[in-house]
């Protein structure tokens, strides 16, 4: 006897959970799809058709994607699952004003929540609103004053400002939460705006130790290079970096 229809709808999302698990996406996605199809009314479709759009952002169809995701979001406009989704897919693909939307919507429904205040301000940051990336940064260190999603707000934050050895303690306090070859080339980037020389040259190991394919570190490091007068490790670092990714505009005065 076969299963009943509401078990084989809940073995396809199992089966769509195990694609996903493994990587296998093209089968994650007709699972999905399939299991749908089987039951348009069952109010847990808004969970897989969530999840059927980060599968499609996965693949690489962006547009599907949003347009999936839109599609869940008018079944449950009050889902934190669809919006956080929603969110991540715009903001990766560029479209910020959509983003922060969905972000701000997410605060309106929980104005303790921190990841998406901290996501709203990094938006507003890039955006250069910087009255509204102060206010949500502020509102973070009031609600979560010790979190790595706070401490790296203000470090970005810092940065952007040009207050170099308050956003190294920033990254100092990030790192001890997250060991990331990232936050060690922002600290180090930090440290040589500071002329901290040898605290830079500790950093750009100790990321290279846990990445040696990030860019960036290649570009710090030549710019150690070149202030301590080593040329040639400095270009050679330099186009390290260029093979690696780095924007040309950042390295070509250290190829010179």
């Amino acid at each position: 006897m076969g299963a009943v229809p509401q078990q084989a709808y809940f073995d396809l999302m199992g089966e769509a959970d195990r694609a996903i698990a493994d990587n296998r996406l093209d089968d994650a996605e007709q699972t999905l799809i399939r299991a749908i199809e089987m039951e348009r009314g069952n109010p847990s479709n808004v969970l897989l058709m969530s999840n059927l759009g980060m599968v499609r952002f996965m693949m690489g169809k962006d547009s599907l994607a949003v347009t999936t995701l839109d599609a869940a979001h008018s079944l449950a406009p009050r889902s934190t699952t669809v919006l956080r989704n929603r969110a991540q897919v715009l903001s990766a693909i560029g479209e910020l004003d959509r983003a922060r939307a969905d972000y701000a919507l997410l605060i309106d429904l929980d104005s303790t929540a921190v990841t998406p205040r901290f996501h709203r301000g990094f938006i507003a940051l890039r955006q250069g609103d910087m009255a509204q990336a102060v206010a949500d940064f502020s509102r973070l260190r009031e609600m979560a004053p010790d979190t790595l999603e706070t401490h790296l707000a203000w470090g970005v934050l810092d940065m952007t400002l040009g207050q170099f050895d308050d956003a190294a303690r920033e990254y100092t306090a990030v790192l001890k939460k997250e060991a990331h070859a990232g936050y060690y080339a922002e600290r180090a980037f930090c440290y040589l705006m500071t002329d901290r020389l040898g605290e830079a040259a500790d950093d750009i190991a100790s990321g290279l130790s846990l990445d040696p394919m990030d860019a960036d570190l290649y570009l710090y490091r030549s710019q150690l290079n070149k202030a301590r007068y080593r040329i040639d490790d400095s270009k050679a670092d330099a186009r390290k970096a260029l093979e690696l990714g780095a924007d040309p505009e950042r390295v070509k005065e250290l190829l010179r």
